[in-house]
């Protein structure tokens, strides 16, 4: 029954081949492919004649197997469409519907192939519900597959962002994180804070924790680690930005930083100038210029 299918439906696309592409056209039009402006009618026209054709091919040797050698083409073009859709934001729907749109053309120009052979027709239909349920599904695992990796690509790049190392004076550094602390996130902070101490031969770091929205035994830890890591690399830490609800709980919880603190970044900033020898002094306006 296999073969018989594939037999069945190869020559119903060799047959009525204009006809089923144009049904099919018409299908994709209507869906929301076109009307959310992320690809043209053009594009979508040749990404559909071009997996009718793979699809003819591949039934002309694989049978009604997708996973078969024969459709390799054909399943490396539709993981290129899917990945493309999943970057330019196609939501999942529309990806799948690409090729589940192909089914009702191929079922009318079946039944109008085959009306008079009960056992052809229902052949054709299994055969190509076979073919199109597994492409299908392939779309989807790659898409998926696609948006994962898109996300946490940007997940990566948002960590990234969300660390920045800011030279505040010579040898002076200051590190303001934002949000929660975890296992992955204070990788990629030990990892920018000690690249900008080897850059700038920064004898102090200052950690700001004021954008932290609390610290428990676990955060602790993960600040433990970073300022351990910058005083391998010969830079001394200062903590700032620990704002009185968070020492309340850092002392219910007995959690010790072992690590020199200040309320805000003001005031650490001023003790690691004076720790470098150095001093902000305001600078007292002369009697000429006064009276100019």
């Amino acid at each position: 029954m296999s073969m018989d299918g594939a037999e069945v439906l190869k020559r119903t696309l060799t047959e009525d081949e204009a006809a089923i592409l144009e049904a099919w056209y018409i299908s994709l039009r209507e869906g929301t492919s076109l009307q959310s402006g992320r690809i043209r009618e053009a594009e979508l026209q040749t990404q559909a004649k071009a997996v009718f054709g793979q699809l003819r091919d591949g039934l002309s040797s694989g049978g009604v197997d997708a996973d078969a050698e024969s459709y390799t083409p054909l399943r490396e073009n539709l993981a290129d469409i899917s990945r493309s859709r999943a970057i330019q934001g196609f939501t999942p729907t529309d990806t799948a519907n690409f090729v589940f749109s192909l089914k009702e053309p191929l079922f009318e120009a079946l039944r109008r192939k085959s009306a008079a052979d009960a056992s052809a027709l229902a052949a054709g239909v299994w055969a190509a519900g076979k073919v199109l349920d597994r492409l299908g599904l392939l779309t989807m695992e790659v898409f998926l597959a696609s948006r994962e990796e898109v996300i946490g690509r940007q997940g990566q790049e948002i960590a990234e962002l969300s660390t920045p190392v800011v030279r505040l004076w010579d040898g002076i550094l200051a590190l303001p994180l934002i949000g929660t602390l975890d296992s992955a996130r204070t990788g990629v902070v030990m990892e920018n804070l000690l690249q900008a101490i080897v850059d700038e031969e920064a004898e102090i770091a200052i950690i700001d924790i004021t954008g932290v929205p609390t610290v428990d035994t676990l955060v602790a830890q993960h600040l433990l680690k970073t300022v351990a890591a910058a005083r391998l690399m010969g830079a001394d830490c200062i903590v700032s930005g620990i704002r009185p609800q968070i020492a309340q709980t850092m002392v219910h919880l007995g959690v010790e930083l072992n690590v020199v603190s200040k309320a805000t970044l003001a005031d650490a900033f001023a003790l690691a100038l004076k720790r470098t020898g150095r001093k902000v002094v305001r600078q007292q306006a002369t009697v000429t210029g006064e009276r100019r």
